[in-house]
């Protein structure tokens, strides 16, 4: 008996270290351990399934082992009638298999495993609790299909009544896993939302404790993003105004995840969208943008983003917030080419609306920024595809800022702003003038277009502005 605890105990502490791994693989671990799971003494079952998890753990290959040796079977075969230490070690078990891949988390599921996770979801122990929600979690995470089968054991309501708990660890995991099994599929969050959790996750977006409300904002946004109902229903949860305050969190990620909420509610309505500018919520992430780097940023960007489309009241909502220069910043300071990609598509969705619209992103002097990203061969394909340099130009009539890009645009983006100039120049005497001093009318000469083009005949009607000796 103590030669077979030991024996456990030394290849459990050996497991611990990673540089121990391919020795016990090649000295075949996994087959010596598993008869021990059946011995008559419970400490060396909860040492042995401690050593298994280790080893399971480590990598594919190992959780591979573990399964091929028909460990699972024996491992819950008596779970309901052992004692908390081996059940915690049971289900740290089941999670190191079903981490690695949808494979290894079927391979679980067949083994009967969800229904014995279910029944510890109900042990007195939190521990134990915890354990369970963390394996049940990990097998949802990976497709619908496994999502479905932890909704069908049972386990929705249990995690429920788990988020209830006074122990924030175990808060914390059953937070962790709802969002887990709500972020596949409407009919998943659907089952979430119906065993009422909505309204628990949303009192704790207070708690102080950052790790909480990180799982808490995600499991809400994994809920929210699917269709307006579902964001409705969140809403009514009277989560404005308190998860504001996450945008101001010290977390970085609890900052990141409170913006994804309120992203995930803003692209579905104008309605929800107007809700979030009533309630302050376009400032507060404006705020979030200027006050942070990387991609921290990037769901604020996306939500200024959305709002702004729904309607030219609501861009202009951004507009007045002064949400345009941090976007713009964005465009310089960031080094990812998706960020400047929310960030230039942003700036589209404002400036697309109206020439005011328009104006107001040109006076930011935005415009040379996205012409550089354009024309700069290291930007990526859906970088050029954001720089929403056209959608802006063809609204965008104000000349002072349109003026410098004649002298570097390419001909593709040129055609669209001396489309500009020849809606403005017949009407403004002003500008005309401006026109001259300035080179614009030198720089249009030098412009090849061809005979009969549409970018012909906006020269042509600029040049009719003009007397003929200025023109020469």
């Amino acid at each position: 008996q103590r030669a077979r605890s030991q024996f456990a105990q030394a290849v459990a502490d050996l497991a611990a270290r990673p540089q121990s791994i391919d020795t016990l693989r090649s000295a075949g671990a996994v087959c010596l351990l598993r008869p021990l799971l059946l011995d008559v003494v419970p400490s060396i079952r909860q040492t042995t399934a401690l050593a298994l998890g280790r080893l399971a753990d480590y990598d594919v290959e190992m959780a591979e082992t573990v399964v091929k040796a028909g460990i699972l079977p024996q491992l819950i075969c008596s779970l309901p009638e052992e004692n908390r230490y081996y059940k915690k070690a049971a289900t740290f078990v089941l999670r190191a298999v079903a981490k690695h891949s949808p494979q290894l988390a079927q391979a679980v599921v067949l083994s009967g495993a969800l229904e014995m996770l279910v029944i510890c979801l109900e042990d007195f122990d939190p521990g134990v609790k915890e354990g369970a929600s963390w394996g049940l979690g990990y097998i949802a995470r990976h497709n619908p299909e496994l999502s479905q089968a932890v909704v069908d054991a049972g386990a929705v309501p249990l995690l429920v009544l788990c988020i209830q708990e006074p122990e924030i660890a175990l808060k914390r995991i059953a937070a962790s896993t709802l969002s887990d099994i709500s972020k596949h599929s409407p009919e998943l969050a659907q089952t979430v939302v119906d065993a009422g959790a909505i309204a628990h996750l949303a009192q704790m977006i207070p708690n102080p404790d950052a790790k909480l409300k990180r799982q808490v904002l995600s499991a809400l946004s994994q809920i929210a993003k699917h269709s307006v109902d579902l964001a409705e229903l969140v809403v009514e949860a009277e989560i404005f105004p308190v998860v504001l305050t996450c945008l101001k969190d010290s977390d970085e990620y609890v900052k990141k995840n409170g913006a994804t909420l309120i992203r995930e509610i803003a692209k579905h309505t104008p309605e929800l969208s107007q809700l979030i500018v009533n309630s302050g919520g376009v400032a507060a992430v404006i705020d979030c943008i200027g006050s942070c780097r990387g991609t921290v940023r990037l769901p604020g960007i996306m939500t200024l983003g959305y709002v702004a489309a729904h309607s030219e009241n609501l861009s202009m909502a951004v507009i007045v917030s002064k949400g345009i220069p941090p976007l713009c910043l964005c465009l310089v300071e960031e080094h990812e080419d998706h960020i400047k990609a929310a960030a230039a598509w942003a700036l589209g969705q404002i400036g697309r609306h109206t020439t005011e619209h328009a104006r107001h992103v040109a006076v930011a002097n935005v415009l040379p920024t996205l012409l550089d990203i354009f024309v700069d061969p290291r930007s990526s394909e859906d970088l050029k595809t954001k720089a929403t340099l056209k959608s802006i130009l063809q609204k965008c009539t104000y000349l002072p800022a349109l003026e410098p890009l004649l002298h570097e645009a390419p001909p593709n983006i040129m055609k669209h702003i001396i489309g500009q100039f020849s809606k403005v120049l017949p009407h403004d005497n002003k500008a005309r003038r401006l026109f001259v001093t300035t080179g614009g009318l030198k720089k249009v000469q030098e412009i090849k277009a061809e005979p009969g083009s549409l970018l012909q005949e906006y020269i042509n009607t600029i040049n009719n502005c003009y007397p003929e000796e200025i023109v020469r």
